[in-house]
């Protein structure tokens, strides 16, 4: 009972010391109800097992996520994570003492390491090739699973999602005839996107034996299986020679020991005047530590980037930086609708895969919408050239379709 105490002041000293913006609602079971901070938003932190205070603050970078997925804490209902993870971020991101100090990091990283071949295909199945299912409670019909691009705060997740891929049509200046190569093609609706809207064949890379599936039969459905074509394989081991190569959502899992080998093959794959598109998730500040429970639960193998990770081993390349754009808040905006989505077929993912998967999902959401907002990740498209003729010297071509 004294260490219960001891647990429990430790974590309300904290909460009372740090929550300025904002107003948190502690609910520990046993204990009398708590109020930090007195402004908007509202979130509520419900503990109903004070024996998991110990496990929160001796651990918390594995366990904030652990007890959530064993039901240990929640936020009141399911929808109002966002709000808690709100409340959360804008108040524990400065200097904190040990252990403090990981909670933080926990709200704010997703895990960096890095991928040899094998293990790449194992990190991939682990979080690809779940069920399609699954994919088509949250995503938008053509299956994207990364950042859209909000030219207007109103427009739809469909309409964001195609915005993207104009974007990143007019970055590669396409013209018919061209071979492309996508690597991580996903569930193939960018391969479809620019086959069909650009009149240039695609040829897709996937390490996910289910996007593979998909993408072909998509493909096949639309009758373009002779003008896009996936292939099962690691960029590594791909041979050819294209006009354009684009890479959407896959950088992340490339690891940082392997960013030389990334851009050494795209220069080996793209002709002389060729030119390339990298879209990823960065970091804009400090780099930080590995978090346990998404490498544990959803991104075995993943590593953020740094620009300053980046810059080395494309300037080693051969390759030249022609653009770089940074995407504020538009993945904020994408994962905001894919919880709203994911959180309106709730109870059918319950049904199909149990309450832990389904409390696991929407923390995975939840949080990593609050790391656009509230911490310092972005997306970051790099164009990239061998030769100055390839890309125009302003960025007119951008707006216009000429």
């Amino acid at each position: 009972m004294a260490q219960g105490r001891i647990l429990h002041r430790n974590l309300t000293g904290l909460l009372a010391r740090h929550i300025r913006e904002g107003s948190l609602h502690l609910h520990v079971s046993g204990s009398p109800n708590r109020r930090f901070g007195d402004g908007q938003p509202e979130a509520h932190w419900n503990i109903h097992d004070a024996a998991i205070l110990r496990r929160l603050l001796l651990d918390p970078e594995l366990q904030i996520g652990e007890t959530y997925l064993e039901g240990g804490w929640d936020a009141g209902l399911p929808n109002a994570l966002p709000t808690f993870v709100e409340v959360m971020m804008r108040n524990l991101s400065g200097p904190m003492p040990a252990p403090y100090t990981h909670i933080r990091r926990w709200l704010h990283r997703i895990v960096r390491t890095g991928n040899a071949i094998a293990r790449s295909y194992r990190n991939v199945n682990h979080h690809y090739d779940l069920d399609e299912w699954l994919f088509r409670r949250f995503l938008d019909k053509r299956l994207f699973y990364s950042c859209a691009y909000f030219e207007q705060p109103e427009q739809s997740l469909e309409e964001a999602q195609l915005a993207k891929c104009r974007l990143i049509a007019r970055k590669l200046r396409l013209q018919p005839g061209m071979h492309v190569l996508d690597i991580g093609s996903g569930w193939g609706g960018l391969a479809v996107y620019l086959a069909r809207q650009a009149d240039v064949q695609v040829t897709g890379l996937t390490l996910s034996k289910e996007q593979l599936r998909v993408a072909q039969a998509e493909a096949e459905r639309l009758g373009l299986q002779d003008r896009v074509r996936f292939h099962l394989q690691d960029y590594r081991k791909h041979v050819g020679d294209y006009d354009r190569i684009v890479s959407v959502g896959m950088f992340e899992h490339v690891g940082i020991r392997h960013y030389p080998d990334f851009f050494r093959q795209m220069e080996r794959l793209l002709k002389r005047d060729g030119i390339a598109l990298l879209h990823t998730i960065g970091a804009t500040n400090k780099d930080g530590p590995t978090n346990p429970w998404i490498k544990r639960h959803i991104f075995p193998g993943g590593y953020i980037p740094l620009l300053s990770d980046l810059s080395p081993a494309m300037q080693r390349s051969g390759l030249m930086l022609t653009d770089l754009e940074v995407l504020r808040l538009h993945y904020a905006y994408t994962l905001r609708e894919w919880f709203r989505r994911f959180q309106n077929h709730r109870g059918e993912v319950v049904e199909r895969m149990g309450e832990r998967f389904a409390r696991m999902w929407e923390l995975y959401l939840a949080v990593s919408e609050g790391s656009f907002l509230w911490g310092d990740m972005a997306v970051f498209q790099l164009q990239l050239a061998k030769q100055h003729g390839s890309v125009p010297i302003t960025r007119d071509y951008l707006v216009t379709d000429h």
